[in-house]
């Protein structure tokens, strides 16, 4: 189902029955959307339910608060933010701290990290989990042992980090021990590259320092997006990691992907990053599949249409009407893609200013055509080559180095 209704105002943002709230702190009694928790598969991370067993993947520039609102209207799920580096948090960071806020009354709060120093990354968990206001406290952090980005990369972390194992093992027991009974999960890729292959390892370190949960992403960090997501890793490192829930990532366009991905690899859950780009109704198709219901097919272009401008004007809510429309370009591309719709209307839109010019040009589109199947698993957002993975110096010769890098990251944004 596609929302179709304009953005409330704060109030009904965070008090419409949204399906988030089927998920709990294990044992709360609180009322449900739609089919109770257990009427199909169900995740738990820690205390957390997560029903049906759904992760929206950090994307940077996407997953802020108002992607995170729109999508929960959808579907139940597991929503997290934005990646945060530790070191900003702890410094202070306006950007950082602007990346990792959340929408009053959102609920479960649920904020990935990075960061190369143990040191570093217990403090700013136990910033996170124990604020100053205890109103600000996440209930669920995520470690990013998967970003192949070059400026993570190169200073020891994300998909680096994982090949200094015993620093991987500090990192990791630090932020457990610092978030006390909030659950703390870890993503990674396969390894960096096919001939440094890290994940099996990983996953059962992190499974020993205490995770609740681990999550692969089925390719290496050269790979980048390219390429078909390796679900045989999945399988195999669903074999390794025995006694916390494993999820996999890689390729999920469809509910159907999901499905499958749990039946071959026996993942207990899944994750979803670029597929529900200018699709957060992906996630209302996965939770009908999860509970074994007819799955509606992929909207007409009207309903994704209310959708976009929906989007923006929480957008618009969250950061203000020149930025809003400045951000929401990128948007505009994905939920209009494979839609038949001129180039010269594509140009237009992609050029808006105004919310009002927004809504008229969306106005003149033929609101019952259909979207080209061949569309739907086409690649969005993230580049599809290879890149050759940089890393520190001397940083596979010395594996077994449990001393991180003196320089780390501060300004968030992935």
């Amino acid at each position: 189902m596609v929302a179709t209704n304009h953005p409330p105002t704060n109030d009904r943002v965070r008090n419409d029955r949204l399906p988030n709230d089927r998920i709990t702190r294990h044992g709360d009694r609180v009322p449900a959307a739609g089919p109770a928790p257990g009427d199909g598969p169900s995740l738990r991370i820690g205390p957390l339910v997560v029903d049906p067993p759904v992760v929206l993947a950090p994307m940077a520039g996407v997953t802020n608060a108002p992607f995170r609102t729109l999508c929960r209207r959808f579907g139940a799920g597991l929503y997290v933010s934005e990646m945060v580096t530790a070191r900003g948090l702890v410094e202070g960071n306006d950007k950082t701290k602007r990346i990792g806020e959340f929408w009053p009354g959102e609920s479960p709060r649920s904020i990935q990290i990075y960061g190369v120093d143990p040191i570093v990354v217990g403090e700013a968990v136990r910033r996170l989990v124990a604020p100053d206001d205890p109103a600000a406290a996440v209930d669920h952090v995520d470690l990013n042992f998967g970003c192949p980005a070059t400026k993570v990369t190169r200073k020891g972390g994300g998909a680096a980090l994982p090949v200094r194992r015993h620093l991987l093992r500090a990192i990791i027991r630090a932020a457990v021990t610092a978030a006390g009974d909030v659950p703390v999960t870890a993503k990674f890729r396969t390894g960096v590259d096919e001939e440094l292959l890290t994940y099996v390892e990983s996953g059962r370190i992190a499974q020993d320092e205490g995770c609740a949960a681990v999550a692969l992403h089925g390719r290496t960090a050269a790979q980048l997006y390219s390429g078909r997501a390796d679900w045989s890793a999945i399988a195999r490192f669903k074999e390794a990691v025995t006694e916390v829930p494993v999820l996999g990532n890689g390729d999920i366009w469809e509910a159907s992907d999901a499905l499958r991905m749990v039946a071959e690899t026996g993942c207990d859950g899944v994750v979803v990053g670029r597929g529900c780009l200018g699709r957060p109704w992906l996630f209302g198709q996965l939770a009908a599949a999860f509970a074994g219901e007819e799955v509606e097919p992929m909207p007409r272009l009207g309903p994704v249409v209310d959708t976009l401008i929906e989007h923006a004007d929480l957008l618009v809510e969250w950061m203000g009407h020149d930025r809003a429309m400045r951000d929401v370009r990128k948007h505009i591309a994905w939920y209009t893609k494979g839609y038949p719709i001129t180039g010269e209307v594509r140009r237009r839109l992609m050029e808006v200013t105004r919310r009002d010019e927004l809504v008229e040009l969306l106005a003149t589109l033929d609101r019952t055509v259909t979207v080209d199947p061949n569309s739907i698993r086409a690649p969005r957002a993230k580049r599809s080559g290879r890149q050759k993975v940089t890393l520190p110096h001397r940083w596979v010769e010395d594996r077994d180095d449990p001393t991180p890098l003196e320089s780390d990251l501060v300004v968030s944004g992935g």
